[in-house]
């Protein structure tokens, strides 16, 4: 999920190197615009429908984000039709990549606000194992960034995140919460990325999921927020983006994966 940086990449102080680490992985789960200060007063987010979407192109506001510096190849995202429908292509080869679309700033999710998704996996990353760096790859992955106030967080994380954020004009989300498939992981199991505790991670298709099967999901947000980030209280930060990624970039293996419509609807 994250390419791993050499001592000629980060700063010596182990400050520098935490913020360089978080800035990289939070960089790459795709920037996000900061949240107003008043939340908008809406029951939904539109998306752009895949289904929508002429064969081969991106629905606009989709866009495809990578590891800074563009060092690592980028996981390939085409809308194909695939039984009957038009879906996102998602195929990561040594590579790392999100598609990522913004939300009005200042959207916070009410209560049972759902993200819902269909999606189906044909080829695993081989290797791949969530809980350790090295094997820090998933081959689908449907996360939601979260602007949650720095006061939340602990005195280590909001330093590093503070400077994280300076190395870049662009708003870095504070909290992420990915649904993942992991077909080693059993489905209901919840972890933070061995990389940063900022991305927490919740596998929905498990080791009892076979592959090739189209799976759907309807995720309450707020709910899962609580979940994965227990120990900073019980408000929901506004959500600022959602994003679709695969990688395979630390095993160098690779993944084929297809995603249909993603929304967000009561």
């Amino acid at each position: 999920m994250f390419t791993r940086l050499t001592s000629q990449t980060v700063p010596r102080t182990n400050l520098q190197w935490l913020a360089a680490i978080t800035f990289a992985v939070l960089a790459a789960q795709g920037f996000a615009a900061k949240a107003q200060t008043a939340p908008v007063d809406t029951a939904s987010i539109t998306l752009a429908p895949f289904s929508s979407a002429a064969a081969g192109q991106l629905p606009a506001p989709w866009r495809v984000v990578g590891v800074p510096g563009g060092k690592v190849p980028l996981t390939m995202f085409q809308t194909v039709a695939l039984d009957g429908k038009q879906v996102m292509r998602v195929e990561a080869d040594k590579s790392y990549g999100n598609l990522v679309h913004a939300v009005p700033a200042g959207f916070v999710p009410a209560p049972s606000l759902m993200l819902r998704w269909r999606w189906r996996l044909d080829q695993s990353v081989a290797n791949a194992d969530l809980r350790r760096r090295g094997g820090d790859d998933v081959a689908l992955k449907v996360c939601a960034l979260f602007d949650q106030p720095l006061d939340k967080l602990k005195l280590i994380d909001r330093t590093v995140l503070r400077l994280a954020r300076a190395a870049t004009a662009e708003e870095l989300p504070s909290a992420t919460v990915c649904y993942v498939w992991d077909p080693l992981l059993a489905t209901g199991t919840l972890l933070p990325n061995a990389y940063s505790a900022r991305v927490r991670l919740i596998v929905v298709n498990g080791s009892q999921q076979g592959l090739g099967q189209w799976s759907m999901h309807a995720r309450d947000l707020a709910a899962d927020f609580k979940r994965a980030f227990a120990e900073e209280g019980t408000t929901v930060p506004p959500l600022t983006a959602v994003l679709v990624g695969a990688d395979a970039d630390n095993t160098g293996g690779r993944s084929l994966g297809y995603v249909g419509d993603v929304s967000l609807s009561p």
